[in-house]
């Protein structure tokens, strides 16, 4: 398979070649308007995430909600439009003739309150003007579907996005650094499942500005292997588990959280919990797109992977994008286990 190529950003230029050389997009320059200025194209119904999230767009998160300071020094935190916006124009930036997708932005855990003038007014007396809200937890990401690449029948779209969650800050001492995760990876149009690798995701961006967040995106977007990603996804297609097999993964699954932590610790790590794993063992006979094949006896890991990742949609916001990752690195792992490596041998043996 012939790989795509991505420039760094110092170039001014998005060099991509698809494995055909079909990618079929028409050069456009697109200037950095604020998001909530510019129409953009629509993208899918589906989602990537579910769980207890909700749809919201930038106007929403821009003029009807309020935005959470560090209490001691009254400082306001970068907000959520503010994080959405400084990805986006970081996005222009280094894909400068590419075309882009309108964010898919969900968010989770909605802090109420009110105005000060309302402070002293009963619950039932409240109008909508007395209210605030801000949402503890946010993602967001959108496509560039000029660049793509096609996996067992399933179209994979470069997409970007990011975790902001204040759960995650000490919202009650003085303005420090502020914590953000970033990706830049690809999404099955399938079932919007993310597909994270590890050098396309920063787990936590320390920054003290928007400035000091532009940057470290910049800088992301940079390290990014975009052929190696590719390469690695597409050789999941290529290695398969036999029934036995994945029925030992499942059990094996189970049984993590529950070893004495001396053996856990001599195991790689594996973030997912119960439900997670029930979803997999449900979606291995009946999903409509990733289920073992009528007739089959194995199934193959490109498959497997998108059962962890479909069941991942049903992770909190904070902790989407590192099960993400973890998905990678354990298909990925059984894959070497596969071929006689014994990292991951145990959750297969």
């Amino acid at each position: 398979m012939e790989t795509m190529q991505l420039l760094p950003v110092k170039t001014n230029a998005i060099l991509p070649v698809s494995r055909n050389n079909n990618l079929g997009y028409t050069p456009n320059i697109i200037d950095i308007t604020p998001l909530v200025e510019r129409p953009l194209e629509k993208g899918k119904a589906k989602h990537f995430i579910e769980s207890n999230t909700q749809e919201v767009d930038i106007f929403h998160l821009k003029n009807e909600c309020v935005v959470p300071v560090f209490s001691k020094d009254n400082e306001l935190t970068i907000s959520h439009p503010n994080f959405i916006e400084t990805v986006w124009e970081a996005s222009n930036k280094f894909f400068p003739n590419e075309r882009f997708l309108e964010p898919d932005i969900r968010v989770s855990h909605v802090i109420k309150g009110r105005i000060p003038e309302a402070i002293h007014k009963p619950v039932n007396q409240l109008l909508d003007r007395d209210k605030t809200i801000y949402y503890e937890r946010m993602a967001f990401c959108f496509e560039i579907p000029s660049i793509h690449e096609d996996i067992e029948g399933n179209r994979l779209n470069l997409t970007i996005g990011g975790v902001r969650a204040y759960n995650h800050e000490n919202l009650y001492s003085k303005k420090g650094v502020e914590k953000f995760k970033v990706f830049i990876g690809f999404k099955n149009l399938v079932c919007c499942n993310l597909c994270v690798s590890t050098d396309g995701y920063k787990e936590e961006i320390k920054v003290m500005s928007i400035q000091e967040l532009f940057k470290a995106v910049i800088t992301l977007f940079q390290q990014y292997n975009v052929a190696r990603h590719l390469h690695l996804m597409s050789s999941f297609k290529d290695s398969y588990l036999t029934e036995h097999q994945f029925a030992q993964l499942i059990g094996k699954s189970k049984l993590y959280n529950c070893l004495p932590n001396p053996i856990k610790k001599s195991l790689p790590s594996f973030d997912f919990g119960d439900n997670h794993i029930n979803a997999v063992a449900k979606a291995y006979y009946n999903d409509e797109n990733f289920k073992i094949e009528e007739g089959a006896n194995a199934i193959n890991l490109w498959r497997v992977y998108n059962l962890f990742t479909t069941a991942n949609k049903n992770s909190y916001v904070d902790n989407l994008l590192d099960r993400s990752l973890n998905a990678t690195d354990l298909t990925a792992g059984i894959s070497k286990a596969l071929h006689g490596d014994n990292e991951y041998k145990w959750f297969i043996e």
